[in-house]
């Protein structure tokens, strides 16, 4: 953001909890349906083993998204993600009352989002982080923007920065390479 004293790096050190929207930063945005009404996501194993390594890091992580997907519960359940908050229309009343159950405060916590209903998180969070496809107005108020886009790698490059800041990322990294 302009005018900001505060490194995008200085603020990855402070993060104690991750947040994510889901459509354009967990998947590539695009909404498929079936024909009876299902509806199908595409998520990126290698966004998914980054959330791991980041929580594993001490970094607590959350999904903050507006619509309503079973397929989203089964894939924070998959990534052993304990904070999920579904079709939720005011999205930093949601991250207010996690960061208050955690006793946190919005400079610890990190929100990743794609669109305008995002802004009001971003805006006021210790880390604001976007993604190239999303309007000029959310990367603007983005502390970074990632190189890889939503649902491509995005989240993982997210996860490995923080934990690269935090010092955290050789030993989460140590185990496989032993």
């Amino acid at each position: 953001m302009a005018g900001d004293t505060i490194t995008a790096i200085d603020r990855a050190r402070r993060v104690r909890i991750a947040a994510f929207d889901v459509d354009g930063i967990l998947t590539d945005g695009r909404l498929y349906y079936t024909d009876s009404g299902e509806e199908i996501k595409t998520f990126n194993a290698h966004d998914g083993h980054g959330i791991k390594m980041l929580r594993d890091s001490g970094v607590a992580v959350a999904i903050i998204t507006s619509r309503t997907s079973r397929v989203v519960e089964r894939r924070a359940r998959d990534l052993g993600i304990e904070h999920l908050f579904q079709g939720v229309s005011n999205k930093l009343d949601a991250m207010d009352g996690l960061l208050k159950r955690l006793g946190l405060d919005l400079q610890a916590a990190s929100y990743m989002g794609d669109d305008v209903i995002d802004l009001p998180v971003l805006r006021r969070c210790g880390l604001a982080v976007s993604v190239p496809e999303a309007p000029a107005v959310v990367r603007k108020y983005a502390h970074h923007v990632t190189g890889a886009s939503g649902g491509c790698g995005a989240v993982r490059e997210f996860s490995e920065w923080v934990m690269q800041a935090q010092g955290t990322l050789d030993a989460r990294l140590a185990e496989y390479l032993a």
